[in-house]
């Protein structure tokens, strides 16, 4: 099967799953819009700008981790409840996985657009402004939520998944640039891999 059917056939399956009968409706269309924006964006880009097999891979991954955070809203993942109390813990933590995600995909595709437009080299440089526009990235959509809880009161409360943990917002961007120096040492060499191999078909 065309891997381009495989990709469609596993983000509608996960939409279709996600949005019936989530938790909140509400809470629903804040998570679930980055993923929904995502189809539209990667429609219109695939032919002047498609990208390497590992960022849709990487999309795709977002996507569900966003959908599941959207049904069940990030403080109530049920797996996660049950790792809380076999940890003996109080909170859930799919949300620090969702922030780590907002690193580890993210880094990779700003690498990607930056070297192929030329914006950058190879090398340290590279790297270090990659994970710099992840920080970006994360603290920008801590602001976000912060607007939209002062937009809608307390019906953003399960969109802010703070769960009473005053350091939320700072251990969130920490797990965004954990995962974004996580990506750059394991995906690295592959993503160059990839880019080679995309530029030279291209060309």
């Amino acid at each position: 099967m065309n891997k381009k059917v495989i990709w469609i056939v596993i983000y509608c399956a996960v939409l279709v799953w996600s949005v019936i009968s989530p938790k909140d409706m509400f809470t629903w269309w804040l998570e679930a819009l980055p993923a929904l924006l995502a189809i539209p964006i990667l429609f219109f880009t695939r032919d002047r700008f498609p990208l390497t097999p590992l960022s849709y891979v990487l999309i795709l991954i977002h996507c569900c981790v966003l959908l599941v955070g959207a049904k069940y809203t990030y403080a109530e993942v049920p797996l996660f409840d049950w790792i809380a109390q076999w940890m003996g813990s109080d909170r859930n933590n799919y949300d620090k996985i969702g922030h780590l995600a907002q690193g580890f995909i993210p880094v990779i595709l700003a690498r990607e657009v930056m070297l192929r437009n030329q914006v950058l080299q190879l090398g340290y440089w590279c790297q270090f402004l990659s994970v710099c526009f992840v920080l970006a990235f994360s603290a920008f959509y801590e602001l976000i939520e912060w607007w939209v809880a002062i937009g809608t009161g307390e019906d953003a409360e399960a969109f802010l998944g703070t769960q009473g943990y005053v350091w939320d917002t700072q251990s969130d961007m920490l797990m965004a640039l954990l995962g974004g120096i996580s990506a750059l040492v394991v995906l690295t060499r592959l993503h160059n891999k990839q880019l080679a191999s995309l530029i030279k078909n291209k060309n």
